[in-house]
């Protein structure tokens, strides 16, 4: 994936390089008149001076003609590049290289400039001579220029692009769960207006969530007292009533009873974010504790140490076990191992399983599978156990087994 501020950079080089193509190219179609003057220049000096086969001493004083008033160092060269004639100190003749209708070739006094004559010599001087010939020098400071304006370019753009990076982070944490997840605003252009509106929104967002959280907790919590009412009521009515009616009222007080705990659990779970009251527990001893409340249930595995908070993980595994009573078949199988430095739960049963397609569903609150002849439960059990194997540091899924048969795996640093 190419990252945005490479693609601002690319676009800016080449737009640059466009520009230094389009000037070259232009230059190349109208340097057509450079060239014609320094043929023009060259004719009119030759007009001036006497045919190459002249005496020495017509080519000084035609020569001393043409330069006086200029001030300047010139010297006449024949075809083969031999001085015929000179006016001040001798120049030294264009190289190979230099050679063009006319031009500037470097000298230890200075710059010199040339023109070519129609007859084939050369005239050399110390001073401009016309057009020099800079189409090489033109191209080169295009270049230089393009180069520079370049890396002028890239801290700019990479600070533009740095800021929308740590706004993107921002977003990522604030998708993630972290509410408290804010950017820096620096600058007063559209960037910084964006990170002013995520902080603004996140601060509504996490002030919503904390209402909700708050909300549900309290509402929970209030649950209590008509729960405690209808089982004293029930208790009351034990010898008047149904006794099928009554095991039906207990029954459903039992679920709502288990609900709202659930439901206060999740809630404490979601508020509190202060690290949990972590110490050193035998995980397979907590699995033989809960395991013992159940009937039908197989353990096995070895001895494996994690630091976490009992009464948690105690839920954790009383819930799986619980959703394997009510949805599955017995028995119910646990197994604890450690792999490297992790301590690894597996719970199956012998019922008819998960679905693949059901395998992250079952981890929605409130989700309920349906299931012919087994009780709903609540659809918070297996949200629980994600719940706190994410804040064990640790976490929680569905997956097939080698013969085919689903299970979950729950994982925990040790």
């Amino acid at each position: 994936m190419l990252r945005l501020y490479l693609r601002f950079y690319l676009a800016l080089v080449a737009s640059l390089l466009l520009f230094v193509l389009a000037t070259a190219v232009l230059w190349h179609f109208t340097s057509g008149s450079a060239e014609q003057a320094g043929i023009t220049l060259g004719r009119l000096v030759q007009n001036v001076l006497p045919p190459a086969a002249a005496p020495a001493a017509e080519q000084q004083e035609a020569l001393r003609r043409l330069a006086a008033g200029l001030n300047a160092d010139v010297t006449l060269f024949d075809q083969e590049g031999h001085p015929t004639a000179a006016i001040g100190r001798p120049m030294p003749p264009p190289e190979a290289k230099h050679r063009h209708t006319m031009g500037m070739f470097p000298w230890q006094h200075g710059p010199a400039s040339y023109v070519h004559l129609a007859d084939g010599r050369w005239l050399v001087a110390g001073v401009p001579l016309g057009y020099g010939h800079t189409r090489l020098l033109f191209h080169l400071v295009l270049m230089l220029l393009a180069v520079a304006i370049g890396a002028a370019a890239f801290p700019i753009v990479r600070q533009i692009s740095r800021r929308l990076e740590r706004l993107q982070r921002g977003v990522e944490s604030l998708g993630a769960g972290d509410l408290t997840a804010r950017v820096p605003v620096e600058g007063l252009d559209e960037v910084a207006r964006l990170a002013a509106s995520f902080n603004r929104a996140a601060s509504q967002i996490e002030l919503l969530v904390q209402s909700h959280k708050t909300l549900l907790a309290n509402a929970s919590h209030e649950l209590r007292t008509p729960l405690a009412r209808i089982r004293l009521a029930v208790e009351l009515m034990k010898n008047s009533a149904d006794a099928g009616r009554r095991k039906g009222l207990e029954q459903d007080i039992a679920e709502l009873d288990w609900l709202v705990d659930e439901i206060l659990l999740a809630s404490r779970l979601d508020v509190v974010t202060e690290p949990l009251a972590a110490e050193e527990l035998d995980l397979l001893a907590l699995a033989a504790e809960e395991s013992a409340r159940y009937e039908d249930v197989q353990l096995e595995g070895a001895v494996v140490s994690v630091r976490g908070d009992a009464r948690l993980l105690r839920r954790l595994l009383r819930n799986l076990l619980e959703n394997a009573r009510r949805h599955g078949a017995p028995p119910t199988h646990v197994k604890i191992v450690r792999e490297a430095d992790t301590a690894i739960i597996t719970v199956w049963d012998s019922g008819p399983g998960v679905r693949p397609a059901e395998f992250e569903n079952v981890f929605r609150p409130f989700h309920r599978p349906k299931v012919a002849g087994k009780s709903a439960g609540t659809g918070l059990g297996l949200a629980l156990v994600r719940q706190i194997a994410r804040r064990h540091g640790g976490d929680a899924r569905c997956e097939v087994t080698e013969g085919g048969r689903s299970c979950f795996v729950v994982t925990l640093p040790t």
